[in-house]
């Protein structure tokens, strides 16, 4: 006779596939809508705001940034998440824009090390200016989990998409889009885990969630310096 345990293991592990495969289609159906709708944002450029914000990490966001200040998109334009040792005249050697016509109308953070980093000390900034709307950009495929970070950390304030589209360099590797593969497939788990994350703050706080203001202030005051 077959033993009550015997019979709960094989029905047990069919639940535990039947989970696991479900979860990886809403897995997966969650990424496609991740990569179409990313791809689909459409930047309104007749659309004005007080600054331009962009967020460091990808090819030619900066790029990106100063065509639309040099184009009177805005005011200011704020640049989030630069390196401590960089300064505004060598970011605009790297950029290409050796002029310095537009200089004091730009601005850049150093106290930002991530996208929720980007968000609180662009609120810092847009605080401290009285800005109410920006012009956010960053890559494609950044734009979903950086729009949801903006628009927990000001959500007093329009934020128009921005989203820069990198395309194949010449002479670049085939792999570089198995790069971008990869990277996107990452940005959409990081976007999944911000989803949840005031959830699971509110359950385990931990004291990294407390908004950095001063910091951010005192970044944002020493970026004046050219």
């Amino acid at each position: 006779m077959t033993r009550p345990e015997a019979r709960r293991w094989p029905r047990a592990l069919g639940w535990f596939v039947a989970g696991a495969a479900t979860t990886m289609l809403l897995w997966a159906a969650g990424l496609v809508w991740f990569v179409h709708s990313s791809l689909t944002i459409a930047a309104d450029p007749t659309a004005a705001t007080d600054a331009i914000v962009v967020l460091t990490g990808g090819r030619l966001r900066l790029e990106a940034g100063l065509d639309l200040l040099g184009a009177g998109r805005a005011q200011k334009l704020f640049i989030s998440g630069v390196n401590p040792h960089v300064q505004r005249l060598e970011l605009m050697r790297v950029a290409g824009h050796s002029g310095d016509d537009d200089l004091s109308r730009i601005v850049i953070g150093h106290a930002a090390d991530n996208t929720l980093g980007n968000a609180r000390e662009t609120a810092g900034w847009m605080q401290q200016e009285g800005y109410r709307s920006l012009r956010l950009v960053t890559s494609w495929y950044h734009m979903r989990r950086s729009l949801l970070e903006f628009e927990r950390a000001m959500p007093d304030t329009l934020i128009v998409a921005e989203p820069v589209f990198a395309g194949r360099a010449e002479g670049e590797a085939w792999s570089g889009w198995v790069d971008v593969a990869l990277l996107t497939v990452s940005e959409y788990d990081k976007y999944l885990a911000t989803l949840v994350r005031p959830g699971i703050v509110a359950i385990w706080p931990w004291p990294g969630d407390a908004r950095p203001a001063d910091a951010a202030e005192s970044s944002v005051a020493a970026s004046h310096r050219p």
